[in-house]
């Protein structure tokens, strides 16, 4: 799995013309899900994303996860973080999860954040076209593989 993590002060998912997710503070996560993920990936980009501390303290100093700050997390579908561009100028999507991997391990993403943060994630759609809009807090942007533990 991959993960593009952003600290917001809000974020919203669209699909056509209505709000399928939307939150205040929180996480903005874009996930790839890749041939091969497994649960234990899942579980392991799970814990670290509600507990990754990105947030500011009383002093100013990143130390607060989404956890501590009562946050919220929108999990956006996102198998183009798997592009592949070392041939030509037309990206290949080879490595990225076919559908019927992808979304299950996608929704059972969804559901894992909700029983770790106690409250419901917002989602988007599955292969929906999607207009996301946020406003980046800092900005802080982060990106993590479960297939490069060791660098994470």
């Amino acid at each position: 799995m991959r993960a593009v993590i952003q600290r917001v002060s809000h974020a919203s998912c669209t699909v056509d013309n209505k709000i399928t997710g939307e939150i205040e503070q929180g996480l903005l996560v874009l996930l790839g899900v890749e041939e091969g993920d497994t649960k234990a990936d899942m579980e392991w980009l799970g814990q670290k994303l509600v507990n990754l501390r990105i947030f500011s303290d009383e002093q100013g100093l990143m130390n607060k996860s989404v956890q501590d700050i009562e946050g919220n997390i929108l999990l956006i579908s996102q198998f183009t973080l798997f592009a592949q561009t070392k041939k030509g100028n037309r990206p290949s999507f080879i490595r990225a999860g076919k559908p019927d991997i992808a979304k299950p391990m996608y929704e059972a993403m969804g559901d894992y954040l909700s029983d770790l943060l106690g409250k419901p994630s917002q989602l988007g759609i599955f292969g929906a076209d999607m207009t996301i809009d946020l406003c980046n807090d800092g900005p802080v942007t982060i990106i993590m593989n479960t297939k490069d533990k060791d660098n994470f």
